[in-house]
């Protein structure tokens, strides 16, 4: 632009020059091209044509620098009037004389009616005198200069605004005051925002019971009025700008450093440390702390959130000794128990031994054909009393002693309540009939089905019968009664009409060796039935309870989980009695759909299932079944017998049924096997979880012949839609 500006001058200067020659020449001669020789004429007239193209090719150069000028115009309008700042020339007097349109968009003011009015005027009071300061130093010393303030808009709303000012550099008399706007709104309430936050973090802070610090490059800058108890100072100048690592005990110091380097910056707590702090006068104290990456007056740190537990690991401390104490008494205890239980089982073998030619030798003499006397066979009755008794205390003794242990084993499994009290009521009338008490036990409609261990039941029963027989008196009654006692339990109770007990007596009840002062009433007792029948229903998931009145009687009852049916009586004696005839129709189908004999193995440790699966198999001539009584055995049987369908228990010793299933998908000789669980476990989540694991088919116990035989085909007939695989059906 300077180069066109340049060539524009000195035309203009030649072009001057020309016309004054041209006057200079028409003052000399009123007519010069008449004194002229022809000669002369033509060179002047050929130096005329010449200065005509130089002068054409001026103003051809004038016209190319013209269209420059207009584009730099044009560029100046989208840089000047376009900019995403404002723009505006300000006179020494502070009137504007030229803004862009940024500027007259920020104000809500069109920009020509800015011209002329006095910038201030769009200033709020409260910061005109900052605008006239930073006037004053700009026309004073020149150099640029730079403030924040507010301005007001057209609708009177205020806006914050950075101005940077220059003197513009006009060739002119007056100074001329160029300003750069920025609009700082956001960032300025923004600030603001995160002040009035800093204060209430600090107020926060000061006020919090518990004891904070803040930590910046090793040393405290702050501490709240906690924090300053804690350390035992008087103000927290006392540990402001104090190293951090003068508060931390020598053998914790590396420890809370590795701590605080391995979160780094993260704006994230890090986990509760154990540590022991010092006290401005040198006394220690265990704390724990929590830190946690923050920004402090302006900068990066770090705050530690403190609580004396001094106290409480004193406390631990304690607790940590008494339970050594009774971890060593409970280890004594444990090995005392042990040597009982080692005593009791010697000590029931040895007793056994000879008791056994006692009554054996008792019994032969009682059968035996040779005239006896009166005297003979009434010691012969009570040598057989005495040792049957004997035998039965030496069965509670251990039976108690397991159970205190812990090692009684139980087969909790779907009892009939129909069949326990029908044994019961076998085995009791004989002594119920030789102390003159009578039996009354209610009759059950349909099968009551409870979880429990079948032969322990009986014993509950029998001991509770036993006991209200023995301190009845003649003539006296015995009621056993079953009721529904909620949704999932079933209560028995056993009623008599016996003397009763107080209160007293009932608090004492079911403590080992305690007769309630019976010891003298003639019957044989240990007083250890009760306890051992309280502890069998409570090992069965069950309750036991008693009510008694002095001189009434007494009512002594269990409860047990119940098993519901989801059929009602009929269709469970129609299932019944038609079990046979389906069983058989079903063999018969299978049979004439498929001759081959095929194989199957039940991975079963409850005997009692495995014979209930076997008979029902032994009706079905084409099948072969193969058991196994653990998982490991079953998955190793498998693999060598490749039967075609596996039915699996799911709670086996050491391997689970479902861990089994893993396995057996892993291994590529048994991962066609077709695999149906069958299972006590029998919650919905159970089997969804069994389904999902990989169960071809999921059955619950008790098992129904029907649904069992036919999820028994479909697995038939899935395996033997994948007779392709590498299994062989039936080996040898």
């Amino acid at each position: 632009m300077n180069n066109s500006r340049s060539k524009f001058a000195a035309a203009q200067a030649l072009l001057q020059q020309a016309e004054a020659l041209a006057r200079e020449n028409e003052a000399r001669s009123p007519n010069p091209l008449a004194a002229l020789s022809p000669e002369a004429a033509r060179e002047m007239l050929h130096d005329l044509q010449v200065h005509q193209i130089e002068l054409e090719m001026q103003n051809q150069e004038l016209r190319q620098t013209q269209l420059q000028l207009d584009t730099a115009r044009a560029r100046y309008f989208d840089l000047y009037d376009l900019a995403p700042v404002g723009y505006c020339t300000v006179s020494e007097q502070g009137l504007i004389l030229e803004a862009n349109i940024t500027l007259a968009t920020l104000l809500g003011v069109a920009r020509r009616d800015l011209v002329g009015q006095p910038f201030s005027h769009f200033i709020v009071k409260a910061y005109q005198d900052h605008f006239h300061l930073s006037r004053k130093q700009l026309f004073a010393a020149g150099q640029p200069q730079s403030c924040e303030l507010q301005l007001l808009k057209a609708d009177h709303a205020p806006c914050w605004v950075k101005l940077s000012t220059t003197l513009a550099g006009e060739d002119s008399d007056s100074a001329v005051q160029r300003i750069v706007l920025t609009e700082i709104t956001a960032q300025k309430l923004l600030a603001l925002a995160m002040y009035d936050s800093e204060g209430r973090y600090r107020a926060m802070l000061e006020w919090s019971p518990g004891a904070i610090f803040v930590h910046r490059l090793g040393k405290i800058i702050y501490a709240n009025a906690a924090a300053v108890r804690l350390f035992g100072a008087a103000s927290s100048s006392e540990l402001v700008g104090t190293p951090l690592a003068d508060r931390i005990h020598p053998d914790y110091r590396k420890l809370v450093i590795e701590h605080r380097q391995s979160i780094a910056t993260a704006h994230v707590p890090t986990a509760t440390l154990q540590s022991v702090f010092i006290k401005l006068d040198g006394s220690l104290i265990n704390v724990e702390a929590q830190g946690i990456s923050t920004i402090f007056e302006g900068g990066p740190a770090f705050q530690v959130a403190v609580s004396d537990v001094t106290e409480r690991t004193q406390i631990d401390k304690l607790q940590q000794e008494n339970n050594i104490e009774l971890e060593r008494a409970r280890a004594s205890a444990d090995k005392a128990n042990q040597a009982k239980s080692e005593f009791l089982s010697s000590m029931s073998h040895e007793l056994r031994s000879p008791l056994n030619a006692i009554l054996g030798f008792a019994q032969l003499l009682q059968a035996d054909s040779t005239e006896q006397t009166a005297s003979q066979k009434e010691s012969t009755g009570q040598i057989l009393q005495a040792g049957w008794y004997l035998l039965d205390l030496i069965n509670e003794i251990l039976d108690l002693a397991l159970i205190e242990s812990g090692k009684l084993l139980l087969s909790l499994d779907a009892t009939s309540l129909n069949d326990v009290l029908l044994d019961c009521k076998d085995m009791i009338e004989p002594q119920a009939a030789k102390h003159g008490v009578s039996l009354s036990f209610c009759h059950l409609e349909q099968p009551w089905l409870v979880h429990a261990d079948h032969r322990r039941v009986k014993q509950v029963l029998i001991n509770l019968l036993s006991n209200a027989i023995k301190y009845n008196h003649a003539g006296g009654e015995v009621t056993v009664d079953c009721a529904v006692h909620s949704a999932e339990r079933v209560r028995i109770s056993v009623k008599d009409s016996g003397q009763g007990m107080s209160p007293d007596q009932l608090v004492q009840l079911f403590q080992p060796f305690n007769r309630l002062g019976q010891e003298s009433s003639g019957e044989e007792g240990t007083g250890i039935g009760l306890v051992m029948t309280k502890r069998l229903v409570e090992l069965m998931g069950g309750e036991i309870g008693v009510e008694s009145t002095l001189g009434k009687g007494s009512v002594f009852w269990f409860e047990l989980i119940r098993i519901a049916e989801s059929e009602d009586a009929n269709a469970n004696a129609n299932a019944n009695a038609n079990a046979n005839a389906n069983a058989n129709a079903n063999a018969a189908t299978d049979v004439a759909a498929d001759s081959g004999l095929r194989t199957l193995l039940y991975v079963e440790d409850n005997p009692a299932n495995l014979r209930l699966v076997e008979s029902l198999i032994a009706r079905r001539p084409n099948l072969r079944l193969l058991s196994a009584g653990d998982a490991a055995a079953g998955i190793q049987l498998a693999r060598d017998r490749q039967p075609e369908v596996i039915l699996m228990d799911i709670n086996l010793p050491g391997i689970s049924g479902i861990t089994a299933l893993k396995l057996l998908r892993e291994d590529a000789l048994t991962r066609h096997i077709t695999v149906v669980a069958v299972s006590a476990n029998a919650m919905p989540s159970d089997i969804q979880k069994g389904l999902e694991a990989g169960f071809f088919r999921y059955l619950t116990k008790p098992i129904r012949v029907n649904e069992f035989m036919d999820a028994l085909d479909l697995s038939l007939a899935h395996a033997k839609s994948l007779s392709g695989s590498a299994a062989a059906w039936a080996l040898p």
